[in-house]
């Protein structure tokens, strides 16, 4: 049992949110909704900007270091009385994959949980630690470098000396509600900036970050309610390109649906992007519904491409994305399309662990990377419920090999493949 004794102590939390370790069961993690070992690799000090949650009606499961055992833990003594206790969750900093779910007793949770990646943690030596590994540490996106104090004063010196249109009151509030990292940066002037195009989606994506039917979890971004012009658009961008430090103007963000219901929109754009600056890199970043209209684009000046899959396993991809008169053969031919084109080709692989690491998920993956040679796949933990992610879509009840081990094994079989969590400037 030695292995246990060394895991980090079970964390649980009072009906207030306090957090506390347990004095004796030991820190425990699910592969989709079952225990899992947790290998000591696969354990990580939590990242300082890490965020930590209880699960409300949720109680703790530890193990035992003793029996080696399972247990759920309802109960616990705070503070001399005896009181119903929940589990924990992290939300790890951008480039770290989670490698567990928390371990807890589901079963009477009667609400869903908004949408951040929920990863197991514990605590041993005075800290907090995390399943997880890091697959890219980025500068750009390190959470030191979005202090909203002086975010403020960057988005005055922006107004000041542009034009306060409604994309940019849009991206303003995107900067200042939801906090996008990628808003911050067009006032901050700087890496990769967004351009959201598009108020309609063919996707109802199970996890979709800007929209949610009623009695579902609340949206974590605000769709834009607007199509934006061609000139909104060019002035945002031009800017951008020609005055920030390893530009991107990236379509397709957290606040719209899917970009190509605006295909002609954002190929005139950028036409008149292009005739204006050869600088930066001009992104798309899409489900890769209709490769025909990625063509177009294609042909019009785009530098790169990123498409989002949840798995390559097409009943899993259809019951996660559910799409709306398209299908997963249409996202395989718009990589195709993207590569022929001559466009950096990426993979935003949502991934989960105990879906994504079974062994057919990980064969499949190398046979796609092996037939359409993509340059870089984005592993990037995907922000669900994790019980309304595994009760939803059609996985057989295997167990993973582990996220790490998957991880691994891509980069072994394909060296040249760049894996990481965040777009890359090409230009």
């Amino acid at each position: 049992m030695k292995v246990i004794e060394d895991l980090p102590y079970m964390l649980f939390a009072d009906r207030a949110g306090r957090i506390y370790d347990h004095p004796y069961y030991r820190m425990a993690g699910f592969s989709a909704l079952s225990p899992h070992p947790i290998d000591p690799e696969e354990l990580l000090p939590m990242p300082e900007f890490s965020k930590l949650f209880y699960l409300p009606e949720c109680p703790p499961i530890g193990l035992d270091p003793e029996t080696g055992e399972y247990v759920v833990v309802p109960y616990a003594e705070i503070r001399g009385r005896k009181e119903k206790i929940f589990a924990v969750a992290a939300f790890p900093e951008p480039g770290v994959v989670r490698t567990h779910i928390p371990a807890a007793d589901y079963s009477k949770k009667r609400y869903l949980l908004p949408a951040w990646a929920y990863t197991a943690v514990g605590f041993r030596d005075d800290r907090y630690w995390i399943c997880g590994f890091w697959i890219e540490k980025n500068y750009k996106w390190d959470p030191r470098n979005y202090d909203d104090r002086e975010l403020l004063k960057k988005i005055k010196e922006y107004t000041s000396s542009h034009k306060k249109g409604r994309l940019v009151r849009h991206l303003i509030d995107c900067a200042l509600k939801n906090h996008c990292f990628a808003a911050k940066n067009l006032f901050f002037e700087r890496w990769e900036a967004p351009l959201p195009v598009s108020r309609t989606c063919n996707a109802r994506c199970l996890g979709c970050l800007s929209f949610q039917p009623k009695g579902s979890f609340p949206a974590s971004h605000e769709r834009i309610r607007f199509t934006p012009t061609k000139e909104e658009i060019v002035e945002i961008a031009v800017a951008h390109l020609e005055n920030a430090p390893d530009a991107i103007v990236s379509f397709g963000q957290g606040c719209e649906g899917e970009p190509l219901m605006e295909y002609k929109l954002i190929a005139e754009s950028i036409k008149e992007i292009r005739k204006r600056t050869k600088k930066g890199t001009i992104n798309l970043n899409t489900n890769g519904s209709d490769p025909e209209k990625i063509r177009v684009i294609a042909e019009s000046g785009l530098d790169s491409i990123r498409i989002s899959l949840n798995s390559v396993r097409p009943a899993i991809y259809k019951a996660y994305y559910r799409p709306k008169n398209y299908d997963y053969e249409d996202v395989i031919r718009s990589i195709r399309v993207s590569k022929e084109m001559g466009l950096y080709t990426m993979i935003n692989y949502l991934i989960f662990p105990g879906i994504s690491d079974q062994e057919e998920e990980v064969f499949l993956l190398k046979e796609l990377v092996k037939e359409t040679k993509v340059d870089f796949i984005h592993l990037k933990n995907l922000c669900i419920d994790p019980v309304l992610y595994v009760e939803n879509i059609p996985a057989p009840q295997i167990r993973g090999i582990g996220m790490k081990k998957m991880a691994d094994a891509i980069k072994r079989y394909f060296p040249d493949i760049e894996l990481g969590y965040f777009n890359r400037s090409i230009l």
